[in-house]
């Protein structure tokens, strides 16, 4: 493992690491923010997970984390979005699917197969590596954006009793149903839609239930959400029937951007850190 940066930041540290995966089968970059607190022991850890086209990056620059995270001794980590440097076929062609566009699954089709299993990476590779070499207490909790609020709650749903909580912000919440989703989901796992259902968080919390409340935040001026990408509704029918406590907060003017992140991270970093300590 490589430090390729770090920056102090709140009197905690901002550092970016590069590494071997081999679940990705490629070297991968991830950003961690590490609270003062975390100099004299071990803290709680909280997953970010970024959306279409960002890197480890996007967040720790814009969401103004570090202030509240240094605050209340939380732990932040950022992973990559998908694999880098493997440039297979058509794989930089489009911005919602391949580069920048793992969508935190794991791909069985041809050849994306080999190097797209970003949720191997997210919720076992990584975790591995940063218990080893970071003062974590092992409790952690998961949020995200957009892609990365599809891979929050997919994460929260597939791994009872692994985070203490989840939340998201204008997560995609029915993949199988979205063009977004549709596209990326032929591509990585083919036409059966059937495959589809165990990546898909309506799908998992019908199957499934949930041992977490769930928590979204979405602003209803998200063109996005106004195209039919986003579905919160359908998560909300899902929740319902399942019985399944959910906390959907439209947010009045608010679009998809980390302008919308940036007013209610606070929000999110305290439930979380409630959480964490409860657990």
């Amino acid at each position: 493992m490589e430090l390729i940066s770090a920056t102090k930041s709140f009197g905690g540290w901002l550092k970016r690491y590069k590494h071997r995966s081999e679940a990705l089968h490629c070297e991968m970059i991830f950003a961690i923010y590490l609270p003062p607190a975390a100099e004299e022991k071990s803290v709680p850890l909280l997953w970010w997970l970024s959306g279409l086209t960002c890197t480890d990056e996007n967040f720790m620059q814009k969401a103004g984390a570090q202030r509240i995270a240094a605050e209340l001794g939380i732990a932040i980590v950022c992973p990559d979005t998908s694999p880098r440097g493997t440039d297979l076929p058509g794989e930089h062609d489009r911005y919602d699917f391949g580069s920048g566009a793992g969508f935190y699954i794991n791909a069985t089709e041809s050849p994306w197969n080999r190097h797209y299993h970003m949720y191997d990476y997210v919720t076992g590779e990584l975790p591995a590596l940063l218990e080893a070499h970071f003062p974590l207490n092992g409790k952690a909790a998961i949020s995200g954006h957009s892609m990365g609020g599809h891979g929050a709650l997919i994460c929260a749903l597939k791994n009872p009793g692994r985070y203490t909580s989840v939340s998201a912000f204008a997560p995609i919440c029915n993949p199988s149903q979205c063009p977004w989703g549709e596209s990326a989901f032929s591509g990585y796992l083919g036409k059966d839609q059937t495959n589809w259902r165990e990546w898909d968080a309506c799908e998992l919390v019908k199957s499934r239930g949930s041992n977490l409340a769930l928590m979204v935040d979405q602003g209803d001026a998200d063109n996005f959400y106004q195209d039919g990408q986003l579905r919160p509704e359908a998560l909300q029918a899902a929740c319902k029937e399942a019985e399944v406590p959910l906390t959907l907060r439209m947010q009045p003017g608010y679009d998809h951007s980390y302008f919308f992140i940036a007013s209610f991270i606070d929000d999110h970093l305290r439930y979380h850190a409630h959480h964490l300590r409860s657990a």
